[in-house]
């Protein structure tokens, strides 16, 4: 799916899709929306999730669909018309999404979209990641990661990839990753502790990562307290890709070895990472080539210094 709204990478903006689900607003992230279809007929899959609505087939492949409404707790139509399918696009993996409208795309600024607090996000559970107000209305940013992992957990990180990398031992050197999902900082953080790195940093999002680095500059300690920086691309207030932008700008910080680590890694995507000057670019269903790429870089920082 192709808009050419943004044309430069680094910007910390996105493009939303806004879509309905009974009368409620909801969006994407463009970034992970390969293709919009009209609603059709759907085969049942027995003794599938009861998520799951059923699959059709569409130039060679079967895709399986979730229904929307129904994972939301929303009502659901009885006449489908007027409904589409989400055809998606993450983690190397497409999934289908029933929805019952699309509203139009929005350019927007990360800066703009607030993380949800405890009233709307309840930890773990939560399948929101952010809400912005667009044109007077509140839209709720979905989770389709979290909806599509609770389905498939082997679409998500899998963290016993690492249970192959054999004979690993204690390395010390400081990580500072930002992630804004709860849930997946806390895989993530399991992962690298089992795979030997001790001394992490979680950030719950780009700004705050940049903040502890300006704070780092400030005090000259730079090269004391950061090894790697690992970063996802979606998170509100900023992306993954302005962050990498500022680091790699910085004379002062732009040594500092980036890892994008993302559902969102596809060709595109990985021009953007590689015109912005990400060291390794990994999709986070590749928890064991991360782990592996993340070893080779330390490896190559530390015979470097």
């Amino acid at each position: 799916m192709e808009t050419n709204i943004l044309l430069e990478s680094g910007t910390n903006e996105l493009e939303i899709l806004e879509f309905m689900i009974d009368k409620n607003y909801y969006g994407i992230n463009v970034a992970k929306v390969k293709e919009i279809m009209t609603y059709r007929a759907l085969t049942p899959i027995p003794n599938g999730h009861p998520n799951l609505e059923g699959a059709f087939s569409t130039r060679g492949e079967t895709v399986s669909v979730v229904n929307l409404a129904r994972c939301l707790g929303m009502p659901e139509k009885e006449d489908t018309n007027n409904d589409m399918f989400l055809i998606t696009n993450f983690n190397g993996c497409n999934s289908g999404f029933h929805i019952h409208g699309v509203v139009g795309i929005h350019r927007v600024n990360w800066s703009q979209i607030i993380k949800p607090d405890s009233m709307v996000s309840n930890g773990s559970n939560s399948i929101a990641t952010g809400i912005i107000n667009l044109d007077g209305k509140l839209v709720i940013l979905i989770d389709f990661e979290k909806i599509v992992a609770d389905i498939s957990p082997e679409i998500g990180i899998n963290i016993s990839d690492i249970d192959r990398l054999r004979n690993r031992k204690v390395n010390n050197v400081p990580i500072l990753y930002a992630e804004d999902s709860q849930l997946l900082s806390n895989l993530i953080y399991d992962g690298l502790t089992k795979a030997g790195y001790t001394k992490l940093i979680p950030c719950n999002n780009g700004l705050e990562l940049w903040n502890i680095l300006q704070k780092y500059k400030q005090q000259g300690t730079v090269k004391q307290n950061v090894s790697c920086v690992v970063t996802d691309i979606e998170m509100p207030q900023m992306d993954g890709h302005r962050l990498l932008k500022l680091i790699k700008s910085d004379p002062e910080l732009q040594n500092i070895p980036v890892i994008i680590f993302s559902s969102l890694i596809n060709e595109d995507m990985r021009k953007k990472g590689d015109s912005l000057g990400a060291d390794a670019q990994l999709s986070k269903n590749e928890m064991g080539e991360f782990i592996q790429k993340l070893d080779e870089i330390i490896t190559e920082k530390t015979i470097d210094e």
